[in-house]
């Protein structure tokens, strides 16, 4: 029996539950759908393998850490891809609308970025688990 796991980086990438990798972690699975007070509009259990995602009271006080560094990640992927099309020197403003777009951006990607930090975090604490090869994927239901 061939065991097809779920790739890691695209499971984290998709929001699915770090130990069953099949349950999402959030119950919209758009993170700019909902407003902002429902953003981590999380399910308290992951709906296929029960794993509980909110480890200890205050758990996701550290997901400050990750989405920190992914914003400097994300600030530095800017940088980089700004300067190359426009080019960024001290001679002119290009610094500061360069730190104008960046800042628009950052602001643009926040929602997915809270999201995808909580996701990371957890992956950190729980592991992938082969006994719930077992469980079925919970049924969908489109609603158009």
């Amino acid at each position: 029996m061939e065991h097809k796991r779920p790739n890691y980086f695209l499971s984290m990438l998709t929001m699915k539950c770090p130990k069953c990798r099949k349950g999402n972690m959030y119950k919209d699975q758009n993170p700019f759908h909902v407003r902002f007070s429902k953003i981590f509009n999380m399910y308290d259990n992951c709906p296929v393998c029960r794993q509980k995602f909110e480890l200890e009271t205050g758990f996701w006080f550290g997901t400050g850490y990750v989405s920190y560094a992914l914003s400097v990640a994300f600030s530095v992927f800017n940088l980089i891809w700004y300067a190359l099309i426009f080019g960024i020197t001290w001679r002119d403003n290009s610094i500061f609308i360069w730190l104008g777009v960046n800042g628009v951006l950052l602001v643009l990607i926040q929602p997915w970025l809270m999201r995808i930090s909580r996701v990371i975090y957890l992956y950190f604490f729980v592991y992938y688990d082969e006994s719930t090869e077992k469980l079925e994927k919970p049924e969908h239901h489109h609603h158009h």
